[in-house]
């Protein structure tokens, strides 16, 4: 989930996932956890959004990890700029990747977000050409080239998404016993729909350059393993690729959130009033979503309009305010599901609104944490319905708000955390009668029921939080020591 975040953290002493006597460990990513703004002669150094900074912001922290990454900065900064970003960064252990604003243009949106993304949602990517796809493959290896300068003996390489699917091989190439790790935090698609993308072997072969790579759902285990054995490039043994002689493991470790953070941040006395006084005196429905053309956005909101026609009742009462929080606004694909969405709720509000109420509260922003939380806890009805996602950790995070074990999760049936959700309501996301039947459900369930439903999920989220995430995922990297010496790094 992107959002703005003010810097609360958890308590909790957790045992180390990582063993940091027999090395680092090397979180490697697009970005950076934090972002740089160019202001004159002066960098400011902000907090990253985003589900995937946030996550590994708690792990880098409890690793004492080092993490290389983009700093956010479109073009590279003058000499004396670069070197003060530097070191202001190596003293938060933090490696700078600098980009180009061609970089930017042609990896960042022109292959990783019109093309990769689009395609692991199973949808139609953007038209591209060959200097995307030749620029993706550089900044690979500008990424690839970072860690082997980093990385020494015994040192764990944990490479995260789509945008980095080469790094794994071209760091194998030159250190080849290095421990690797990749993590997917998209959906990875039928083989099908890969093997449209004409460099879909190539990437494959990238990924299996680690040791172990990690997806959300057993789901797309098996669609990745059917993925490599189409390219013929490597065997493949239930979950296990054979590469040459050295065995890959791919396996489900669906991400998660630090419950405990949020649980606290719940039970707030300034929370609390917000959320009462957000809650009102009618039902709230409540969205909270990047702004993407995968959220489902545009049919939820349909469905609400349908449930407003089916029961009169509600006009004048039920709302639903959505937080649509913006996103690669430059892209013509998220310009036009900003008009879609923008249109809906004007449709929606001009028909049934009247002088002291609108159906629809729609907000076009960030939240920082504070009033995110609030608003987990004064919705009646969270909907949380992408029309396809990797995971989805909004619907953790209300869960784990929901201190009084109240409220109901509406989710997504093709969102990767309804394999851990399962007393949700699951609807297809992309038919509005099931979307507007389920909103009547979920008004209409008594308060028992939304107890023992909510407590299901609350213990889910607990017993399975961030730190086990990257427990599971990091000890099967941590079990073997790396049987060659690296001899080219730092």
């Amino acid at each position: 989930m992107t959002y703005e975040r003010t810097p609360t953290f958890s308590s909790r002493v957790r045992p180390a996932a990582h063993d940091t006597r027999r090395g680092r460990l090397l979180i490697v990513s697009n970005r950076l956890p934090v972002t740089l703004v160019e202001n004159g002669d002066r960098v400011c150094v902000g907090r990253s959004t985003g589900g995937l900074a946030t996550g590994l912001t708690h792990v880098q922290r409890r690793n004492d990890a080092t993490w290389i990454g983009w700093t956010g900065l479109s073009d590279a900064p003058r000499p004396p700029l670069q070197n003060d970003i530097d070191r202001r960064l190596r003293a938060r252990q933090m490696i700078p990747v600098h980009l180009t604003r061609r970089d930017v243009t042609r990896f960042y949106h022109g292959f990783s977000n019109g093309v990769l993304w689009p395609l692991l949602h199973e949808v139609d990517p953007a038209p591209h050409d060959a200097c995307d796809w030749e620029t993706y493959r550089s900044v690979n290896a500008r990424f690839a080239d970072a860690v082997l300068r980093e990385l020494n003996p015994g040192d764990v390489v944990w490479v995260h998404d789509y945008h980095l699917m080469l790094v794994p091989r071209l760091v194998r190439e030159q250190c080849p016993g290095a421990r690797i790790g990749f993590f997917l935090h998209t959906p990875f698609p039928e083989p099908a729909s890969w093997r449209r993308l004409p460099q879909a072997a190539v990437l494959i072969d990238g990924l299996v350059g680690a040791d172990a790579i990690g997806v959300h759902t057993d789901e797309y285990v098996q669609h990745f393993i059917a993925a490599v054995d189409a390219t013929r490039l490597h065997r493949t043994h239930h979950h296990v690729i054979h590469d040459r002689r050295r065995p890959v493991v791919v396996s489900a470790s669906p991400m998660s959130i630090d419950t405990a953070e949020f649980a606290a941040a719940a039970g707030q006395t300034g929370v609390k009033a917000e959320a009462l006084r957000l809650r009102g005196t009618g039902p709230l429905f409540v969205g909270i979503d990047r702004l993407d053309y995968t959220k489902g956005i545009p049919e939820r909101l349909r469905a609400f309009g349908r449930l407003l026609e089916c029961d009169p009742a509600l006009v004048g009462r039920s709302r639903l305010l959505q937080i649509a929080v913006p996103s690669r606004e430059a892209v013509s694909a998220y310009q036009r599901v900003r008009a879609e969405v923008e249109e809906t709720v004007r449709r929606i509000n001009e028909r049934w609104a009247c002088a002291d109420w609108s159906p629809v509260d729609y907000r076009y922003t960030s939240v920082d944490q504070t009033a995110l939380v609030a608003l987990y806890r004064a919705a009646d009805v969270m909907l949380v319905t992408p029309i396809r996602d990797g995971l989805n950790l909004v619907a953790k995070e209300f869960v784990a708000s929901r201190i009084d074990n109240d409220g109901v999760l509406i989710l997504s049936e093709r969102a990767g955390a309804a394999a851990e959700l399962r007393t949700a309501l699951l609807v297809d996301p992309t038919d509005e009668r099931a979307l507007a039947d389920a909103y009547v459900a979920a008004l209409n369930m008594l308060p028992a029921e939304r107890r023992v439903r909510m407590r299901h999920m609350r213990l889910r989220v607990t017993d399975h939080d961030v730190y086990r995430w990257a427990d599971s995922v990091l000890g099967a990297l941590a079990a073997d020591e790396p049987s060659a010496t690296h001899v080219g790094g730092a």
